[in-house]
């Protein structure tokens, strides 16, 4: 009985791929072997969503964050930048952007969601504050789908969006998790703030995005939490689940990315040392805006 139960589960979730692309669940497990492939077919239209991130980083990549503080100088140097999954794009804007929608990301970074976007027929506009980033994005989005380039905009989000009068079907970001990967020394770049300067520029920032939004549209951040420099959690997750409330917006979902452990077993001695859990998952924060 086991095993027929055990086949019939994996045969309804087979059924759930073929509509949902993954099961619409509350936790994404990205070590599944669909996933990692899905993930390895979009790598390989060559995507590089590192390059044009030269900067002062702390993290082992958006698969595994891990605090700055458990690394010296030395070892931080040998860290990689955080790349976004492409195959959690696809899936998140399966599931919440109508076909051939428009999105906003306010907090754009790198190429991939950008990319993923036009490559699957939406509209994407993303707002970054360094040139050199948006440079790169562009260059790698003109090899990749040279007939509907992506829209990405040079400059601080809480004054470019004051600029922008379209509105739109989904706003979704992954945005700086505080300080924990400095990207510029740029006036405007929350990464390089205090947490109190951080969070009223945020706040500012994820208020105006949801007025661009389309009523019934969904607004989805990526997060996880950070420690500060006396390993405490600062409360990320929470501030940033009462800025969007705050900009009117209804708190409607939240699933757990479960990430690849990757190097946490090395790290998890050391940081029980100190009674602290590696962490191996991200929060993926879902809104609606209703009227």
């Amino acid at each position: 009985m086991a095993l027929d139960l055990w086949g019939q589960e994996i045969e309804e979730n087979e059924l759930l791929r073929d509509k949902f692309i993954e099961p619409p669940f509350s936790i994404l497990d990205t070590k599944t072997g669909s996933w990692q492939k899905r993930k390895k077919m979009w790598s390989l239209l060559g995507i590089k969503s590192e390059v044009g991130r030269d900067c002062k980083l702390f993290s082992m990549g958006t698969s595994s964050y891990t605090n700055k503080e458990e690394y010296n100088d030395k070892e931080s140097t040998k860290l990689n930048t955080s790349i976004f999954d492409p195959a959690l794009t696809e899936v998140l804007y399966h599931w919440f952007c109508p076909e051939g929608g428009t999105i906003l990301d306010p907090f754009a970074g790198g190429s991939v969601r950008g990319i993923v976007a036009n490559y699957l027929g939406y509209k994407y506009t993303g707002i970054d504050i360094r040139p050199e980033q948006i440079e790169s994005n562009y260059e790698q989005a003109r090899v990749i789908v040279p007939n509907n380039l992506p829209n990405w905009l040079t400059g601080d989000s809480d004054k470019v969006l004051d600029e922008i009068f379209d509105t739109f079907d989904l706003l979704f970001s992954c945005p700086p998790y505080a300080d924990l990967e400095v990207y510029s020394e740029l006036p405007g770049d929350i990464s390089n703030m205090n947490y109190p300067e951080f969070l009223l520029s945020y706040r500012s920032i994820i208020n105006k995005a949801c007025r661009q939004l389309n009523d019934g549209g969904y607004a989805i951040f990526v997060v996880g939490e950070v420690r500060d420099k006396n390993g405490n959690y600062i409360g990320f997750v929470p501030d940033t689940i009462d800025a969007f409330r705050d900009a009117g917006m209804q708190f409607y979902n939240e699933a757990i990315l479960l990430n690849a452990i990757a190097s946490a077993s090395m790290r998890a001695n050391g940081n029980m040392k100190n009674k602290k859990l590696v962490k191996i998952h991200q929060n993926v924060l879902i809104f609606k805006k209703v009227k």
